[in-house]
């Protein structure tokens, strides 16, 4: 019982998915982190069902590029947006941690959200759906956010509120290390067993980039910097993709 409540915490937090209402609690949030990235699987399944449909060429692009936001329901996104705001005003740690708790959606939000959608429509249309390229990008979104989850377990907080540090404080945070670090480790290898190494580099390479950001601006994570992050890798993990497409290697 406690293992589905932990997964239902999981969908309940970072997904739209309706799960069944219970009291969260020590016990079924200790390991809640480590179900995140079954989010991942269900977006990639559900990826891969609009691959296969006898769709046209543009619905099926829309499709591979909505499919995440109905499934998290823009939760990650929202993060995004809030980040990219405080991130452009250069202002002090002060003044970034205060235009992250704004509700208020800034100038800076709306365009890289606008340049974030086109572009990751155009790299949709790009994509030739396969079976193996399917595989290949269910393991990317599964590994982002073991990388997200290893990151709130790991990375020091920003903050001592929000969301980010009430799943950091509920967890028991070596345990999550440990298995997601060897969940990212599984999944790597995965992709590198399917050709797709540039994906898992570039999860990797922002993963480190997104320590930096953290503790050089704003002093630690906090949940909008981790649907930055998020957002960010999932972009590039689908450049990385075409870019291999392109390239012959799928």
């Amino acid at each position: 019982m406690i293992v589905l409540q932990t997964i239902a915490v999981a969908f309940a937090m970072f997904s739209a998915v309706p799960v069944p209402q219970f009291v969260w609690d020590e016990k079924n949030m200790r390991y809640a982190l480590c179900a995140f990235p079954l989010v991942g699987l269900l977006c990639g399944a559900l990826w891969c069902v609009c691959g296969v449909l006898p769709l046209p060429a543009p619905a099926r692009a829309a499709g591979f590029c909505l499919v995440p936001v109905w499934v998290t329901g823009g939760i990650h996104l929202d993060g995004y947006a809030d980040t990219c705001d405080a991130l452009a005003s250069y202002g002090d740690r002060e003044k970034k941690l205060e235009i992250l708790k704004d509700p208020h959606c800034g100038a800076f939000a709306v365009i890289r959200l606008c340049s974030y959608f086109a572009t990751y429509l155009c790299l949709a249309a790009c994509v030739q759906f396969t079976p193996r390229v399917g595989a290949l990008w269910t393991l990317a979104l599964v590994l982002e956010r073991a990388f997200s989850g290893l990151a709130v377990a790991a990375f020091p907080m920003a903050k001592n509120t929000g969301l980010a540090h009430t799943f950091a404080s509920a967890a028991d945070r070596t345990a999550v290390r440990n298995v997601l670090a060897v969940l990212a480790i599984l999944l790597c290898g995965a992709l590198l067993a399917l050709d797709g190494g540039a994906l898992a580099a570039v999860a990797i390479l922002l993963f480190l980039w997104y320590h930096h950001v953290a503790v050089q601006q704003l002093g630690g994570i906090t949940g909008d910097l981790a649907g930055w992050f998020l957002q960010k890798t999932e972009l590039w993990m689908l450049a990385a993709l075409c870019a291999c497409q392109w390239g012959g290697l799928l």
